[in-house]
C-alpha cells in the first residue's frame, strides 16, 4: 500500500470530471434547446445545419418576394375590374345614344359621361404599386428561389384602351358607331389582359405554396439535426446527476482509504 500515489482517487477524480462535463453538456442542451451547443458537439451536423439555415432564409425571402408580386397582380386585377365596369357603362351609353327619341341634350350628357369614363380609364393606366407602374407594359422578373425566376407579363393599359380614352362624340351617328366599335374592341382586349393577370396570379400562388412547403421541409430537416429531444436529454441529465453524486462519494472514499495505512504504523 502507498500514500503518495492514490490510484483509486485519481481514477475516481477522472471519472468525476467526465461525469461533470457530461452533466454540464446535458444542462446546456436542455437550457438552449439545441443538440449542438459547441462546434465540437457535431461538426458535420453543424455544417449541414448552417447550409440548411441559409437555404431556409433564401426560401423565405423568395416567398416574401412572390407574395409581393402576387399583391401587385391582385392590385392590377382590382383596377381592371373597375375598368371593365366602366367599359360596360360606356358600351351602354354608346348604344343608348343611337335611340332616335333622344334629344340633343341627352346626347350631350351621354357624350360627357362617356368621355368622363374614358378619362377615368386613362387615370388607371398611370397607377403605381409602391412607385412601380402597374400598366406600363413592362415585364417583371420575380425570383422564385435559387437561380429560378418567373417573368410576369406586363399590361400596357394606355395602349390597349387607346380607342376609348380618346374624346368621343355621341351626338352624331358616325361618332356613336365609332365609339361603340372602340369600346367593343377595348372589352375584348381587356378580357385578354385580365386573362394574362390571372395567369400571373395563378402561377405566383402555386409558386408561393411550393416555397412554403419547401421552407417547412427544410426547417424539419434542420430540426432533426439541431433540436434536442427533451425527453431523451432529461433522462441523460438524470443519469449524469447520479454519476456525479456517486463519483463525488467514491472520490471521498478513495481519499479516505490511505488513512488505513496509519493502523500499520501503530
Amino acid at each position: 500500500m502507498v500514500i503518495n500515489t492514490n490510484i483509486a482517487a485519481l481514477n475516481s477524480a477522472n471519472d468525476l470530471d467526465q461525469s461533470t462535463s457530461a452533466l454540464n453538456e446535458s444542462l446546456a442542451r436542455l437550457s438552449s434547446g439545441s443538440k449542438i451547443v459547441n462546434a465540437s458537439d457535431d461538426p458535420a451536423g453543424l455544417s449541414e445545419s448552417m447550409e440548411l439555415t441559409e437555404q431556409i432564409g433564401e426560401t423565405n425571402a423568395a416567398n416574401s418576394i412572390v407574395s409581393n408580386a402576387l399583391s401587385f397582380s391582385q392590385t392590377q386585377d382590382g383596377y381592371l375590374q373597375q375598368v371593365s365596369a366602366a367599359l360596360n357603362q360606356m358600351a351602354t351609353l354608346a348604344t343608348e345614344a343611337q335611340d332616335p327619341t333622344k334629344s340633343s341634350t341627352d346626347l350631350a350628357n351621354y357624350t360627357a359621361e362617356f368621355n368622363a369614363l374614358g378619362s377615368y380609364i386613362n387615370s388607371v393606366a398611370s397607377q403605381k404599386f409602391n412607385t412601380v407602374s402597374l400598366f406600363n407594359g413592362a415585364n417583371l422578373t420575380v425570383p422564385t428561389g435559387g437561380t429560378s425566376t418567373y417573368s410576369m407579363t406586363g399590361i400596357n393599359l394606355a395602349s390597349d384602351m387607346g380607342g376609348v380614352i380618346a374624346t368621343a362624340d355621341l351626338t352624331s351617328t358616325d361618332g356613336q358607331t365609332a365609339a361603340l366599335g372602340a369600346v367593343n374592341t377595348a372589352i375584348t382586349t381587356l378580357a385578354g389582359d385580365r386573362g394574362t393577370v390571372g395567369a400571373n396570379e395563378e402561377t405566383l400562388t402555386y409558386t408561393g405554396n411550393e416555397l412554403g412547403v419547401l421552407s417547412t421541409n427544410l426547417a424539419a430537416a434542420n430540426s432533426n439535426l439541431t433540436d434536442v429531444d427533451v425527453a431523451q436529454e432529461s433522462t441523460n441529465y438524470a443519469k449524469e446527476q447520479i454519476l456525479v453524486q456517486s463519483g463525488t462519494a467514491m472520490l471521498a472514499q478513495a481519499n479516505a482509504n490511505p488513512q488505513s495505512i496509519l493502523k500499520l504504523l501503530q
